[in-house]
């Protein structure tokens, strides 16, 4: 399974919240920011740093799919 921060993403726009405000309210660098936008994996520490920021919940901003690197394994 891959995870996906799409839901991450629609958040921010609905609180008309930058990536720039997010990165220095929740006290990390703009790497996360590209790790994010990358569907990287991140620590579950920032993840909670983002949560507190937002107010919500570790499914408001992320969700598992299917890993497609396997091709039918």
């Amino acid at each position: 399974m891959a995870v996906c921060y799409n839901k991450l993403f629609k958040l921010l726009i609905d609180k008309k919240m930058t990536n720039t405000e997010l990165a220095k309210r929740a006290g990390f660098s703009a790497n996360i920011i590209t790790r994010l936008k990358r569907d990287k994996s991140v620590s579950l520490d920032s993840i909670e740093k983002i949560c507190c920021v937002l107010g919500c919940g570790v499914d408001d901003i992320l969700e598992f799919v299917p890993d497609n690197s396997n091709n039918g394994r």
